[in-house]
């Protein structure tokens, strides 16, 4: 894929999502076409009869697995699919994957060996965390974010600036192919504090309850998540949540030339939005 961005098209997975929107808004912004890849548009994961019409013609594709990037099925499915957008021609792929996440792992090697020109973008905690999602319900229905994850620190990323650096890894040709890049906001909160600043800025009186892992996987089976699904979540959160990503890195500036946006003004910004307005 060549730095002329002109009639150049990118298939977005999850383009109606939180991550996919932002990056579909990214890419367009930077001039090239977008292909959503979503269910809606006949795009599904699971099904993968699904894949070859929606890659064929494209040049580059955003891949979000649904659900984790840790799951088995994560690294079976980009595999899969990766393999057959090589075999169509898209040769440029770049995945989402998570910071820190060893269940991650097999997923990026099942994109490193797939024959593609990939790039893994590396992220953990979203800010939007906050304001979209289950996590900002709790927040908006009963004041609360009940989560495992203690005093941890984070360095809590906009998913604009996730969505910048897709779209500038795009459309800078082969510089940032074989590379993965670790992309985080500019400073540590923990939740607690993340909180804290939703409620300064919103005004909304709002607390933070950590509880350890195993209640919450069964905090997430009695709301219908199925069992699996809630045991690879609590797997996930007493690996990711110990401490490894208290540290932010400078991939944002390395990629934009630019910092990334502060949590303050994501809530300043989701709360002039009506991001917590029950």
């Amino acid at each position: 894929m060549t730095t002329n961005t002109r009639n150049t098209t990118v298939m977005v997975t999850g383009a109606s999502g939180r991550t996919g929107s932002r990056v579909a808004q990214a890419v367009r912004a930077a001039g090239l076409e977008v292909r959503e890849a979503t269910r809606s548009r006949g795009f599904d994961w699971e099904d993968p009869t699904t894949w070859a019409p929606t890659l064929r013609g494209a040049d580059a594709a955003y891949l979000m697995y649904p659900s984790d990037v840790g799951s088995p099925a994560a690294a079976e499915g980009v595999g899969a699919l990766a393999r057959e957008a090589v075999g169509l021609g898209v040769r440029r792929l770049v995945l989402l994957s998570g910071r820190g996440e060893d269940q991650a792992l097999p997923t990026e090697e099942a994109l490193r060996t797939s024959g593609a020109d990939w790039t893994v973008v590396r992220a953990a905690w979203f800010a939007q965390n906050f304001s979209e999602g289950p996590l900002a319900d709790g927040l908006r229905e009963g004041g609360e974010l009940v989560f495992p994850a203690g005093e941890v620190e984070e360095p809590f990323i906009d998913l604009r600036d996730i969505a910048d650096v897709v779209a500038a890894v795009l459309t800078s040709g082969d510089r940032y192919v074989g590379q993965t890049l670790e992309v985080t906001g500019p400073r540590l909160l923990s939740f607690r504090q993340a909180v804290a600043e939703v409620s300064a800025a919103s005004g909304a009186e709002l607390t933070y309850i950590p509880v350890p892992a195993r209640a919450y996987g069964e905090h997430l089976t009695s709301f219908g998540i199925p069992k699996e699904e809630a045991d690879l979540l609590v797997e996930i959160f007493e690996t990711l949540l110990d401490g490894r990503n208290a540290r932010p890195t400078d991939g944002v500036h390395q990629v934009l030339g630019r910092g990334p946006r502060d949590f303050a003004d994501f809530a300043r910004e989701a709360a002039a939005a009506g991001a917590w307005k029950a």
